[in-house]
């Protein structure tokens, strides 16, 4: 199952969607059975744009001002084996891991805690947990508006590949974006 991860896909106003930006952020939906959005999503127009590629599960970011079904505080799914939890902010890099897992999962353990809010990607494996935020596919490191960072789940029974990848350049404005991988088997 190829799951597909984005956060904070602020929009500006004098933008409706995301495919503004170009091409790059539907092609890579597109390949996707699943999209996992980290939250701040900002505009319900975004989630039904991101349903035409696949469906999309969200955790509410604290500027989603909005209800929609498809948000929950937190998502917490199984894939072939692998437990992948969702939340929008974590800040992993001043917390333990525990704290983490306290804070926002009620200490239940998952392999995978996809989060978003900072911006920027991350993707780290610390103490048997995989840790990923995807950064923003728009206001990549708080730039401002264009092509950022996504991130990727390949996962099967036995083994899961996540990946930041960076989507290009925007004319006149450089991606600060970086890409990582880390592949765990079981």
């Amino acid at each position: 199952m190829r799951i597909a991860l984005i956060a904070d896909t602020h929009l500006p106003s004098v933008i409706r969607q995301l495919d503004e930006l170009g091409p790059e952020i539907g092609d890579f939906l597109a390949t996707a059975d699943l999209i996992l959005h980290a939250g701040d999503v900002t505009a319900p127009a975004v989630l039904d744009w991101c349903e035409q590629h696949a469906p999309t599960r969200v955790a509410r970011g604290n500027n989603d001002l909005f209800e929609d079904a498809r948000m929950a505080g937190r998502q917490i799914l199984d894939v072939d084996g692998w437990r992948i939890a969702m939340v929008h902010e974590i800040r992993p890099r001043s917390r333990p891991t525990a704290a983490i897992l306290e804070a926002h999962l009620d200490g239940e353990r998952p392999d995978v805690l996809v989060s978003g809010d900072t911006h920027v990607e991350h993707l780290e494996l610390r103490e048997d947990l995989l840790l990923i935020n995807p950064g923003s596919p728009t206001l990549p490191h708080h730039k401002e508006f264009r092509l950022g960072t996504v991130g990727l789940l390949e996962v099967e029974p036995g083994r899961l590949r996540a990946e930041i990848r960076v989507l290009g350049h925007s004319t006149g404005a450089r991606n600060p974006g970086s890409a990582h991988e880390v592949v765990l088997s079981r």
